[in-house]
């Protein structure tokens, strides 16, 4: 992470530092310098695409970003409200020089953030990252805007026909459908592809009021979507976060299936069909280990990645692989996408469970996952943990404890000031221990430091 970015773009409480006018006019011209650059053989238009999430927020970063992206010679088209992956998407289908999406993706709604795709529709790496905080901090002010502003909401259109293009209609037609569009970017995109393709809907959270994104819906509130999908007797139910780069379903009973649950059938299915690249998997240090070895033991491989679906997608352009992504179920099918894209996601897994004949609990009864307790402390500052004396070492002990049956993960978050820590293991009641004992050591080492 670095001095403004973190695993996914800036990100704060809206009219906080950095998200203020000035700073973000800045972060604008530099950005632009920086990518203008870094495309610079490349043969594209000198425009960017922004699109944001439905928070009230967005006009004004908006207004503020497009001043100092203008000052830089480029142009710059809005599409409004979208999903974030539709950026990614649109970068390439116009030949723009990168794209930008202004979300704070599953924060609450006084939350916001910007974050960049590059020319290829991937996450902008984290060299350029640091060039362009370096290019801000240089600066002093920012010159006069000379690209253009337009908006262009009718782009979203190609954005939905890709979708649409990506499923099979005869084989999802008549398939009844929770959609829970978390109040976000996805309200409308997600009804529309999804009813194209001959689906009968019952949808919620798709009434975006600027202060209701996230709230008691989406990706990390599932409940009601699990709920009215088994009152609805439906197929499935999907819930998006804010942004609609992630995705969690349910099955028809009513239970849960996150990210590793999505990749795992997916890539098994993948497998039986000869379409999982060297029969391999991506997935993150956060991935649960009942994931991980149900996977190996029916013949995939595994590559772990640092948190960040930009991670992920680098291993799997790397190593030409076919299908990753996260717990949180930020999931990418290369195929189609070099990001996490929630509504894409939905449909492939859809078409996966629809081609076997069988019901969504059929997958999700086919592994067990281990104990797994995640906690997220509040932290006024980041020391690296390899600065802390002693605490990796104490924590790598406290691991070999549980006797090669669990895992320790310890980082900070990307987005939050938060320590995250996950313990598993086959046995619950030391699973608890060990996390609290981990605990217990950070705050000690971190106020033997302070």
């Amino acid at each position: 992470m670095g001095k403004y970015f973190g695993t996914d773009g800036i990100r704060a409480v809206a009219g906080e530092f950095p998200l203020v006018s000035d700073f973000i006019e800045k972060l604008g011209y530099a950005s632009l310098e920086v990518l203008q650059a870094y495309a610079a053989k490349e043969h594209l238009k000198p425009q960017v695409i922004i699109a944001q999430d439905s928070r009230a927020s967005g006009p004004a970063i908006l207004e503020a970003l497009q001043k100092g992206i203008r000052a830089s010679g480029v142009n710059v088209i809005s599409v409004g409200i979208a999903p974030t992956p539709s950026v990614a998407y649109l970068v390439k289908a116009t030949g723009s020089l990168c794209g930008i999406v202004i979300s704070a993706s599953h924060n609450p709604a006084e939350f916001n953030g910007i974050k960049y795709f590059t020319n290829q529709g991937t996450k902008i790496p984290e060299d350029l990252e640091n060039e362009i905080e370096a290019r801000i901090d240089a600066l002093t002010s920012v010159p006069a805007p000379v690209g253009t502003f337009s908006e262009d909401v009718n782009l979203v259109k190609l954005y939905e026909q890709f979708l649409v293009s990506c499923a099979d209609g005869n084989l999802l037609k008549g398939t009844k459908v929770v959609l829970d569009c978390a109040n976000g970017a996805s309200s409308r995109v997600a009804v529309n592809v999804f009813s194209q393709l001959g689906m009968e809907l019952v949808v919620t959270g798709a009434k975006p009021d600027g202060t209701n994104i996230n709230k008691n819906v989406g990706a990390l509130h599932t409940q009601f979507m699990q709920k009215l999908t088994a009152k609805e007797h439906a197929f499935v139910g999907f819930s998006f976060d804010g942004d609609a780069d992630r995705v969690i379903a349910s099955d028809e009973k009513g239970r849960q299936l996150d990210g590793d649950n999505i990749i795992a059938s997916s890539a098994l299915c993948m497998k039986k069909e000869g379409g999982l690249a060297h029969n391999k998997a991506v997935l993150t240090i956060m991935a649960n280990l009942g994931c991980i070895n149900y996977l190996k033991d029916n013949g995939v491989d595994v590559a772990l990645t640092q948190v960040g679906d930009k991670y992920v997608s680098e291993v799997m352009e790397k190593e030409d692989l076919a299908v990753g992504g996260e717990t949180s179920g930020h999931i990418i099918f290369r195929r189609y996408s070099n990001t996490g894209d929630g509504v894409l996601s939905a449909l492939q897994f859809l078409q996966f469970v629809k081609k076997s004949g069988k019901p969504v609990s059929w997958f999700l009864d086919q592994w067990q996952k281990y104990p797994s307790l995640l906690k997220a402390v509040a932290v006024t500052q980041k020391p690296p943990l390899e600065t802390l004396p002693g605490f990796l070492p104490a924590v790598a002990e406290i691991e070999k404890s549980m006797n090669g049956k669990g895992r320790i993960v310890v980082r900070y978050s990307g987005t939050e000031p938060k320590l995250r820590i996950l313990v598993e293991g086959q046995d619950e009641n030391v699973v608890k221990r060990v996390l609290n004992e981990v605990e217990a050591l950070y705050r000690q080492k971190t106020e033997i430091t302070q």
